[in-house]
C-alpha cells in the first residue's frame, strides 16, 4: 500500500548539522488525490515545509505513535526536516513530549527555528540544508549537560534495535531505567518501550512480502508471530495480512494544526 515513506526521497544532513537535523526528505507533488496515504508511525519530530503554498505555513509534526490513513484534499508536495533525537527543545523551544501526536504551526513555537520561517519560505528545497548549515550553529547555544544528554540519547537510539530489554539498554548505558525514560520523554517525546515498538513495526513494513511472517517476527525481536501481529495491529490499526491486501481503516482528512 502507498505510504509517505515509499514516495519520499531523502538526503542526509551534513555533519555540521547532525546534532540537530538528521536528514531532508522530499515528497513530490502528488496529483492523484483519490488514493489514501498511510502515514506510518514515526518516533521523530519533523518540520514540514509545503512546496505548493506559502512556507510560512510551515508545520511541526511531533512523534506519531499510531498510523494514520489520510486523503489529500488537493495536490500537494512538501519538504521535511527531521530533527535529531534530543534536538527538539533547542530548535523548537518545547519538550518533544509536548508535541507527541500533534501538528502545530512552526511560527507558534518559541524556538530559534520559528525565527527562520521567513528565510525558509524564500528558499528552494535544495538550498535548505546549506542555509541551515550556515545559520544554525551561530544561533544555538548548548550547555555541557544538554550535550551529554543528547549524546546519551543518540547512543540509546542506536542501541535499541539490539537491546534485549529496556532494562538491559539502561544498564548498557550506565543509567537507571527512570533516567532513560525521562531522557526519551523530553528528547523524543515517547517512552523507550514505545520507541522500540515503532522501530520494530517499521522494520517489518520494510520487509513485508519478502519473507515469511514467522521469519520477520524472529528477526525483529518478537517472541513469536502472534506477538508481532498484535503489536502491528496496535500501531497500524490492522493486522499485517490485512495491510498488505489493502484492507485499511477508513481514510480521514489530514490532521488540522492546533495552536500550541
Amino acid at each position: 500500500m502507498p505510504t509517505t515513506d515509499l514516495i519520499e526521497s531523502t538526503v542526509p544532513a551534513p555533519e555540521s548539522l547532525r546534532s540537530w537535523i538528521t536528514e531532508l526528505g522530499c515528497i513530490p507533488r502528488v496529483t492523484d488525490v483519490s488514493t489514501p496515504f498511510t502515514h506510518v508511525p514515526h518516533a521523530g519530530t519533523t518540520i514540514v515545509l509545503p512546496t505548493d503554498m506559502d512556507r510560512r505555513d510551515a508545520l511541526v509534526l511531533g512523534p506519531q505513535t499510531r498510523a494514520s490513513y489520510a486523503m489529500a484534499e488537493k495536490p500537494a508536495g512538501c519538504a521535511r526536516l527531521r530533527l535529531a533525537p534530543g534536538a527538539t527543545y533547542q530548535l523548537l523551544g518545547v519538550s518533544a513530549a509536548d508535541l507527541a501526536d500533534r501538528v502545530v504551526r512552526l511560527a507558534d513555537l518559541p524556538g530559534v527555528a520559528a525565527d527562520l520561517v521567513n528565510e525558509l519560505a524564500a528558499l528552494p528545497t535544495e538550498e535548505l540544508l546549506p542555509f541551515l548549515e550556515e545559520v544554525l550553529p551561530q544561533r544555538i547555544s548548548e550547555e555541557s549537560t544538554q550535550r551529554a544528554h543528547r549524546e546519551l540519547l543518540r547512543d540509546a537510539v542506536a542501541a535499541i534495535p539490539t537491546a534485549p530489554t529496556i532494562q538491559g539498554l539502561a544498564a548498557g548505558l550506565a543509567v537507571s531505567e527512570r533516567q532513560l525514560r525521562n531522557l526519551f520523554s523530553t528528547g523524543i517525546g515517547i517512552s523507550p518501550k514505545h520507541f522500540a515498538r515503532i522501530s520494530r513495526v517499521r522494520r517489518v513494513l520494510t520487509n513485508a512480502g519478502n519473507a515469511p511472517w514467522s521469519h520477520l517476527a524472529a528477526t525483529n525481536g518478537y517472541f513469536d508471530q502472534s506477538h508481532m501481529t498484535a503489536d502491528f495491529r496496535t500501531l497500524m490499526g490492522v493486522a499485517p495480512t490485512s495491510f498488505l491486501r489493502g484492507d485499511l481503516p477508513a481514510a480521514t482528512p489530514c490532521q488540522v494544526p492546533t495552536r500550541f
